[in-house]
C-alpha cells in the first residue's frame, strides 16, 4: 500500500476501526467484526479499495465521514494476535486507544444483539485481550456482536469457529446494517466534540 494513510493528518478527526477476526477463517462466527467491517466499507463506498500493508500486517480502506477520516482494518494475523496488527496501525496514524474502535463477537449476547461501549475488560475475547496488551491500554471503544453461546460449554469451541446456519444468515444482515449505523452514528457525534465528550 502506498504512504497514503501516513500523509498529514486530515483537518478533522481521525479514527481507526478495526474488524477482529481469523482472516482465514472468513463468515465464521468468530470473524463477524470483519463481516462488519466489509458492509462499513461498502456503506461509505470503499468496498473495492482494500489494500494489504505489510508494515502492519492487515488490510486497509480509507474513507471520509463528514471532515473526519475512517481508517478500516482487518488484520491478516490471528485472532489472539490481532493486537499487533490494531497497535501498529495506530503507531503509524499518531493515535491513542480512544481513537481506536474494535469490532468483535460476543457470546454472551444472542445474535442479533448489539453493544457499544466505552472501554472495559476483555471478558475472555482472545482478540481484545490482544489489542490491550499492544496497545497498553483497555480504553478502546468496543462494538460487540452478539453471536450466542451453545448450552453445553465444550461445544464453544466449535460454535464460535463455525459458520452461521442459513436462519442465522437471514438475521446476519440487518444486524450487519444496525451495526454500521451504530459505528457511523457514534463516530460522527464524537468527531463533532471534544475527545472528552464521549
Amino acid at each position: 500500500m502506498s504512504g497514503c494513510v501516513l500523509e498529514p493528518r486530515p483537518p478533522g478527526k481521525r479514527w481507526l476501526v478495526a474488524g477482529l477476526g481469523n482472516p482465514r477463517l472468513p463468515g465464521t462466527r468468530h470473524s463477524v467484526g470483519m463481516a462488519v467491517l466489509g458492509q462499513l466499507a461498502r456503506r461509505l463506498g470503499v468496498a473495492e479499495s482494500w489494500a494489504r500493508d505489510r508494515r502492519c500486517a492487515a488490510d486497509l480502506a480509507l474513507a471520509a465521514l463528514g471532515d473526519a477520516q475512517l481508517v478500516l482494518l482487518r488484520p491478516r494475523r490471528l485472532m489472539n494476535a490481532n493486537g499487533r496488527s490494531v497497535a501498529r496501525a495506530a503507531e503509524l496514524l499518531g493515535l491513542t486507544a480512544e481513537e481506536v474502535y474494535l469490532v468483535h463477537d460476543d457470546l454472551d449476547k444472542p445474535l442479533g444483539k448489539l453493544a457499544l461501549k466505552l472501554g472495559g475488560s476483555a471478558r475472555g475475547h482472545n482478540g481484545v485481550r490482544s489489542c490491550i496488551c499492544c496497545l497498553n491500554s483497555n480504553a478502546m471503544p468496543r462494538l460487540r456482536v452478539g453471536i450466542g453461546r451453545p448450552t453445553h460449554p465444550d461445544a464453544v469451541q466449535a460454535h464460535v469457529l463455525g459458520c452461521f446456519s442459513p436462519s442465522e444468515q437471514e438475521l446476519l444482515l440487518p444486524v450487519l446494517e444496525r451495526a454500521t449505523d451504530l459505528l457511523l452514528d457514534h463516530i460522527r457525534e464524537r468527531s463533532q466534540g471534544p475527545l472528552s465528550d464521549t
